[in-house]
């Protein structure tokens, strides 16, 4: 009887165990399909400041993936090949306390998880997901021994344009889904939500729990061809104020073979921000933290559009 009963107990504390979710710190990053890795190097090293602080080969020397470093916790990964036709958007990342502890918690509600959490070949552990829509979601947990952190202190110049991933945007065909992904089970919570016509809901923004950073669904009712996502699947880069960032783009050597325009504007959210896109057309978003006035812009009521 004692042996039952110990072992009940066992089960329902490693239920508990199971039913915690860690933390889910922030961006860790978002991963691009390139067609040219050369030139969206140039686009983020030469036109946008930052800098690569390691790559990965692949066995016969080619190039594998690129990092783009954006702060300590934050890179835009460039993995070369994009063919015609397919998706710029590889992955969205989230950095965590504990990724074993998270498999464990995704797998006790039901998600298809791995069998273990491998250490990646820079040496964090990491697994990766799918979510409602498709999407690749990756979870990264730094290790005090992986390059994220042996780089520390390092590749940080003063010609970054930002020093932070305040959000990552990406295509949600089904609302209700993705917040019971997000949502429900990884404990994101809705800050906003905003329509470019009043008639129809356009964005949601769904802030990670445990951090300042958030996700933006961009919703549709027709899923645009793969090789037209770039300017919805997109990452929004915090500037404190956005006339000096276009000064600085302006007066780079890069942007004499930049051809679009580049224009200040303010969102339906009331932040000023204006648009650059890399190479293959996937947009980086330069944005103010805080409204023209300092108010919050009020969320729409408009409904989801209809499925």
């Amino acid at each position: 009887m004692k042996t039952k009963v110990a072992a009940i107990c066992l089960s329902v504390a490693a239920f508990a165990i199971a039913a915690e979710r860690p933390k889910i710190l922030g961006v860790s990053h978002i991963a691009l399909q390139v067609s040219d890795v050369d030139k969206s190097r140039a686009f983020y090293k030469d036109f946008l400041g930052y800098a690569e602080p390691f790559q990965l080969n692949n066995q016969n020397g080619s190039l594998s993936l690129a990092f783009i470093k954006i702060n300590e916790d934050q890179f835009i990964e460039l993995f070369p090949g994009l063919k015609p036709g397919q998706d710029r958007l590889h992955q969205v990342s989230f950095y965590v306390d504990n990724a074993e502890a998270l498999r464990v918690y995704l797998a006790a509600n039901g998600i298809q998880v791995p069998e273990r959490v491998p250490k990646g070949r820079i040496g964090n552990s990491n697994f990766s997901i799918k979510d409602p829509d498709g999407h690749t979601v990756e979870f990264v947990q730094y290790e005090p021994g992986g390059w994220t952190r042996r780089e520390k202190g390092k590749f940080l110049p003063a010609t970054r344009i930002s020093p932070r991933i305040r959000h990552l945007g990406f295509l949600v065909g089904d609302l209700a889904a993705a917040k019971k992904f997000y949502s429900d089970l990884l404990g994101f919570t809705e800050t906003w939500r905003g329509s470019r016509d009043n008639k129809t809901l356009s964005w949601v923004n769904m802030k990670v729990p445990d951090g300042d950073d958030y996700v933006e669904f961009m919703l549709y009712s027709e899923l645009p061809a793969a090789d037209a996502r770039g300017t919805q699947n997109h990452m929004s880069l915090e500037v404190a104020d956005i006339e000096k960032a276009k000064a600085i783009i302006e007066s780079r050597p890069y942007r004499k073979t930049y051809t679009r325009t580049i224009e200040i504007r303010t969102g339906i959210n009331r932040k000023r921000q204006l648009n650059l896109y890399d190479p293959d057309g996937t947009r980086a978003e330069l944005m103010e933290p805080d409204t023209v006035d300092g108010k919050p812009a009020p969320a729409s009521e408009a409904p989801p559009l209809a499925r």
